[in-house]
């Protein structure tokens, strides 16, 4: 098998595990690795000096000065993986095999941003990681290969951010190695739906609960924004609380009432009216108080 040269544009938890696969692959050589502006990832760095792989700051990745530098590597494939700048067509039809990214989202639905959240958000009951070939569009090229995961009412942020560290880096190698060797059947996403749509990123003041709407939806929304994300919020008496886990109640009635309002304790925790039935909030942050289950402590 020939071997494939790389140009890893990368950053963060979702890049160290693909890079190690790639890395333990004697026919892949990985010329150069290009983190976020801002990055904030030392691992990435301490790979580069291990393993002797040049590591460039790449400001503006579509300059001409990066592209000069870039064309010096040869490399026969660019590779994508929580990188945050836009490829433009000169970069991207740079190498031999062009440039792939990584997208935890099954495309051509969910594209863009913060898609782990919205999926739960949204209720969805299984999403995708797809790797794709770049085009000058956001998250529109050509679908290399795409895998499916469900998803249980057990899960949360938490759960599917664990699972996506360690598929994406999966299905990412098996990319690479499918480019490598000649294999790839690529599949147009307008084949699987003509439109398909965009989520937008998650901005400060998002987290905030709205208790006019199901028992359902205030559940998904909480286990949405769950550690490690920034936790859902709401207010009693002037005072913000940060909300990471909330309980449906089976069984729960139907019935109209204050909405928002706080019914009942119970042993874990506070019972809420929402606008169908009501929810147990067993996981929060207020007053210097944090509760976990039915254990309560001070805020260090």
């Amino acid at each position: 098998m020939n071997k494939i040269s790389v140009g890893y544009f990368a950053d963060g938890l979702w890049s160290h595990e693909a890079f190690i696969l790639l890395i333990n692959d004697i026919s892949i050589d990985i010329k150069f690795i290009v983190p976020r502006i801002d990055t904030k990832d030392s691992t990435l760095k301490s790979f580069a000096s291990k393993y002797n792989i040049d590591y460039l700051h790449g400001e503006k990745i579509n300059s001409g000065e990066f592209l000069e530098k870039a064309k010096r590597y040869d490399c026969d494939l660019f590779v994508s993986m929580s990188f945050n700048q836009i490829f433009k067509n000169e970069i991207i039809n740079l190498p031999r095999y062009k440039t792939i990214n990584c997208h935890a989202g099954k495309l051509p639905f969910y594209r863009g941003r913060n898609i782990l959240n919205w999926v739960l958000i949204n209720d969805e009951k299984e999403f995708g990681i797809t790797v794709h070939f770049i085009d000058e569009g956001i998250d529109t090229g050509d679908i290399i290969l795409q895998r499916i995961y469900p998803i249980t009412d057990k899960d949360d942020y938490s759960t599917l951010l664990n699972l996506a560290y360690k598929e994406c880096a999966i299905i990412l190698y098996d990319s690479v190695k499918l480019v490598q060797m000649g294999e790839v059947n690529k599949k147009k996403q307008k084949e699987i739906h003509e439109v398909g749509f965009y989520c937008g990123v998650r901005r400060i003041g998002d987290e905030i609960i709205n208790w006019n709407q199901t028992s359902r939806q205030i559940f998904n929304f909480v286990r949405a924004l769950c550690e490690p994300g920034p936790l859902a919020r709401t207010f009693c008496k002037g005072k913000e609380i940060k909300i990471n886990k909330i309980n449906l109640i089976e069984k729960a009635p139907i019935y109209k009432s204050t909405i928002g309002q706080v019914v009942g304790k119970s042993k874990s925790g506070f019972i809420v009216k929402t606008i169908d039935t009501t929810i147990e909030v067993v996981e929060y942050e207020y007053d210097g108080r944090i509760l976990v289950g039915d254990r309560l402590n001070n805020k260090n």
